[in-house]
């Protein structure tokens, strides 16, 4: 009996491709931004010669990270400072310090190029409690240094929605908390996020040596807008201010109803939600679903991981149908002990398996209610970071000739695979 009724021989809708516009401010010089950023007098008062100093660097594909760090790096060794580097990820990169290197080094960080060591030890120490008991952990290598900087991207979380999400504050209490923190505080639940991340930041500004962080925000085109340095004082405050030009000037993709999506990879790298779900529209947390989410999709067709996640599928759950390539990537160690660090397990579920690209696009399209395949509205992007130029189906174009953000830049054309059904 066959899977589905009629083979997946079908007529494909015809693809365009679009150009997408979004704000465009970047900022090409990052060493010299960095260095005015570190030179302001609020900044340069916190270090002194001699100092061992922490620096985080976290899991997520920031744009320029490498050469963030070692700005940062190479400045605090112009003051006389001698900082090393932490893996601030909570249980990514398998929970473990080999993982954790080998995430910082598919982003060009390494003792080597960044001049400094990396100690990525998992060791932490309890450092106190939010008011309601909830327990904090620092990692031990930052407790033992005179100071810790940190370094984080500012911009709405995939799981929850506060006045502070993503930001320095997170990457206190998440990053450097490591695997036993980042446990202690998704036990709770990301419903209790909004409230629980400023309140065990406190604890750690108040009880860790946090000398100064350094805020990252990026544009539409997933490039460096923003560089900001802050004070300790300034973390919550700031975090609040930086996330609304954040969610401001992400991308997204700009219809908000359509049946088919494709997408080419995801990843830890593009997403803690492998996919972006401001992006998708598709949240992991059970406690988002109440929310009337855009775009609207009928179904979410994912191909591959990126090389850069190791394997760490989570996220998956969110899509309806993969790939067998993608699945025979799937590395279940990191996947899992992500998924259940964060208590958000549906994020790790299997979806349907097929065995190539063109068999997972057609059992998509043939799923869509309502619509024949050809005249379904299609679109196809790489992953939920790169939205600059994407392809639609044909079905789209009028809405897309009606928006002056999209400049269509291709004509119609018909979906090509490869003789083993992988799609070109």
């Amino acid at each position: 009996m066959p899977i589905i009724e009629g083979g997946f021989d079908i007529n494909f809708p015809q693809m365009v491709t679009i150009r997408q516009s979004f704000v465009a401010d970047k900022i090409d010089d990052i060493e010299a931004a960095v260095a005015a950023e570190l030179a302001k007098p609020e900044i340069r008062g916190q270090f002194q010669a001699g100092q061992s100093l922490a620096v985080t660097v976290g899991s997520r594909g920031i744009s320029n990270i490498a050469r963030i760090t070692k700005a940062v790096i190479d400045n605090l060794k112009a003051l006389g400072v001698a900082p090393f580097i932490v893996p601030a990820m909570g249980s990514h990169g398998g929970a473990n310090p080999e993982g954790q290197r080998e995430v910082l080094a598919s982003y060009g960080v390494t003792e080597e190029t960044m001049g400094v060591p990396i100690r990525a030890e998992m060791d932490v120490v309890l450092v106190g409690h939010t008011p309601d008991g909830v327990e904090v952990y620092v990692s031990k290598p930052a407790m033992e240094a005179d100071g810790i900087f940190v370094v984080g991207r500012v911009k709405p979380h995939t799981a929850f929605r506060g006045k502070v999400e993503s930001g320095l504050m997170k990457m206190m209490v998440i990053g450097l908390g490591k695997h036993k923190g980042a446990t202690v505080i998704h036990r709770q639940g990301f419903a209790r996020f909004a409230e629980l991340i400023p309140a065990a930041g406190r604890v750690i500004l108040e009880k860790a040596p946090i000398l100064a962080g350094l805020a990252i925000v990026e544009n539409g085109y997933d490039e460096t807008m923003l560089l900001q340095a802050v004070h300790p004082n300034d973390f919550e405050a700031e975090d609040a201010r930086l996330l609304t030009i954040a969610r401001e000037n992400m991308p997204r993709i700009l219809f908000d109803d359509f049946d088919l999506l494709i997408v080419e990879e995801i990843g830890k790298d593009i997403s803690g939600d492998g996919m972006d779900p401001n992006v998708t529209g598709r949240y992991i947390p059970r406690h988002l679903d109440v929310m009337d989410h855009t775009p609207r999709i009928q179904k979410v067709v994912v191909l591959d991981l990126t090389e850069e996640t190791h394997g760490n599928a989570n996220g998956l759950g969110m899509a309806d149908v993969i790939t067998r390539r993608l699945f025979e990537g799937i590395n279940f160690q990191y996947t899992y002990a992500n998924s259940i660090t964060s208590t958000e397990i549906r994020g790790a579920k299997i979806p349907m398996v097929m065995e190539t690209d063109h068999q997972a696009i057609v059992v998509g399209l043939r799923t869509c209610n309502g619509v024949e395949p050809e005249e379904a509205k299609v679109v196809r992007i790489k992953n939920t970071l790169e939205l600059s130029t994407i392809e639609i189906s044909t079905a789209l174009l009028p809405e897309a000739k009606a928006n002056p953000r999209i400049e269509i830049v291709g004509e119609p054309k018909a979906m090509e695979f490869t003789t083993d059904g992988r799609l070109i």
